[in-house]
């Protein structure tokens, strides 16, 4: 059995549970509204200091079932354009969490340009971050660790289409979470006005339109692929609202206005 170890405790979250529970304590939102059922979420995945407000929000605000499909980019260029993780464990500081391994093999079969791999999620952050916090809220959990390397819109489509179709064949209640933070380094006043482009997009529930004012716009979100398949596929569940919980930038935690990284959070129900 592969056991995926944490590539980033300890520099992106601490990796002492005890310190760790402490930290997200200090994060989630004091009274947050009663949780909603949802079928999807976009969630930040940078250091807890600076977007774990964004993450915690969101998961605070809705059902976390026991299956998670989570799709994150590949910041390392390692392994397959869309590389599923089908057998395993990843191992957390608050826990193990097994991946589903059902979902993840009837997803392969849906979808010809998802392979099997699991380099691609060895070294990669933006998945393994979400986790602690989903853990927070609900601590028995199983997944579908997906990484998206590709740029091309189709492939993201169709991944998105088999995923929706795996979770209906399936009968799972699940949860699909898109991991993403959105403008890269720009001052303050771009990053929002390009932020919010984006952010519009997905509001509407529009992949295509996404992926066509990113790329217009020079918009730099990491995690923009994943959110086109995430959007498709909570659509073709039978999503038909999307909120905006909370958006921020690093510039609010260091007041380093200059050079900033945009998180935003949002349920799709």
């Amino acid at each position: 059995m592969v056991v995926r170890k944490p590539a980033v405790a300890g520099y992106f979250y601490p990796k002492d549970p005890l310190r760790l529970m402490e930290m997200i304590q200090h994060i989630c939102p004091k009274s947050p509204p009663k949780p909603q059922k949802a079928k999807a979420v976009v969630s930040p995945h940078a250091g807890y200091m600076y977007s774990g407000y964004v993450a915690a929000e969101v998961f605070s605000r809705v059902v976390i079932p026991e299956t998670l499909v989570i799709l994150g980019p590949n910041h390392t260029g390692l392994g397959a354009p869309i590389s599923v993780m089908a057998e395993g464990v990843w191992s957390m500081p608050m826990g193990d969490v097994p991946i589903d391994g059902e979902l993840a093999e009837s997803i392969l079969s849906l979808c010809p340009y998802a392979q099997e791999d699991h380099s691609a999620h060895l070294a990669e952050h933006s998945i393994e971050v979400q986790l602690p916090i989903i853990q927070f809220f609900r601590r028995e959990i199983k997944m579908v660790p997906i990484v998206v390397g590709t740029r091309s819109f189709k492939p993201c489509v169709e991944l998105g289409l088999a995923m929706a179709r795996a979770i209906k064949e399936l009968e799972r209640d699940a949860l699909i979470v898109a991991s993403t933070d959105f403008t890269h380094y720009e001052p303050q006043e771009s990053a929002v006005k390009k932020d919010q482009m984006a952010i519009s997009a997905i509001l509407k529930l529009n992949p295509a339109e996404l992926y066509r004012t990113v790329e217009e716009h020079g918009i730099t979100m990491c995690g923009v692929m994943p959110t086109v398949s995430t959007l498709t596929a909570a659509v073709d569940l039978g999503a038909t609202d999307a909120t905006l919980v909370k958006y921020m930038t690093s510039g609010d935690v260091t007041g380093d206005f200059q050079q900033v990284v945009g998180y935003a959070g949002i349920i799709i129900a």
